[in-house]
Parts: C-alpha cells; sequence; structure tokens
C-alpha cells in the first residue's frame, strides 16, 4: 500500500487567510441516525461506550443522546423518523474509525456480541492494529490504534 504522509503542521484560518505554524485539532463528533436507535446504543455500550445523554421527544423517538468512548470522543445517536429530517443520515451510510489504546480488548467484545466483521483485527502496513465491524443498520465501525 502507497501511503503519503503530510509533514505540514501548518493550518489556515480560514476568517483571516493566515497560515499558522501549529496544528491544533478539536473534535469531530459523527452523528449517525436509526431506525432503533436504542438498540444502536446498547450495541455500542456492549462494544465498549458509555451512555451520555438521551432526549425523546413525545412519541418516544430518540431526538438526540450521545455515546462516549472512553478515552475521548463520542458519537451522537438519533432516531431515522423524527419529526423533522435534520441531521438524518440514511441506513448504511456511515464509516466510523475509532481510535483505541487496546484493540484487542475491543476485538474480543465484538467477537462475544456476534458483530459481523468486515476486516478481522489484523497488523497493517501503516502502523496500526484494528479491526472493521458492521452494526445491525449496516454502518462501519473500525477500531484501531492508528491515531495519525
Amino acid at each position: 500500500m502507497d501511503t503519503e504522509t503530510d509533514t505540514s503542521d501548518a493550518t489556515t484560518d480560514t476568517r483571516s487567510g493566515t497560515r499558522s505554524g501549529t496544528r491544533t485539532d478539536h473534535n469531530v463528533w459523527v452523528g449517525l441516525s436509526y431506525d432503533d436507535p436504542l438498540s444502536a446504543r446498547a450495541w455500542l455500550r456492549e462494544l465498549g461506550f458509555d451512555e451520555g445523554i438521551l432526549v425523546r421527544d413525545e412519541a418516544g423517538a430518540v431526538e438526540h443522546s450521545e455515546m462516549l468512548w472512553p478515552e475521548g470522543g463520542r458519537v451522537m445517536v438519533s432516531s431515522r423518523a423524527r419529526g423533522h429530517d435534520t441531521f438524518v443520515s440514511d441506513a448504511r451510510a456511515a464509516t466510523v474509525y475509532v481510535v483505541v489504546d487496546d484493540p484487542d480488548a475491543v476485538w474480543q467484545r465484538a467477537q462475544g456480541i456476534g458483530a459481523v466483521v468486515d476486516r478481522p483485527l489484523e497488523e497493517t502496513d501503516y502502523g496500526s492494529r484494528g479491526f472493521s465491524v458492521r452494526d445491525a443498520e449496516g454502518n462501519s465501525w473500525s477500531f484501531g490504534s492508528y491515531a495519525g
């Protein structure tokens, strides 16, 4: 596999157009919609996520919820069928990568819940150890040690 490395830490401030010499990363939150968001939350909990906020509307649909990765980061999970279509994703629309300190432990949990495997646990030529599985609604979840 050919890999390309960006050795530049420079970033451009979109407000001023100036470049700085230090890159500062901020959190990126993935938002996923599900026909059965409560089952999706339970599946993520089995993989090692912690439960965060859960907001339901009057009809019981999950308006907003968060699942927290213990090592940092979070995923927003909501009902696909809500009273509006703001921030709604289609089934099988997402691929999510989660950086983990111990991919072997997460792999064991994934095997324990019978997750559908797209890519078994492996060492990669770019220095990561990881795997990929699918959730019940077809989204791809990769867990690995590569942190950029």
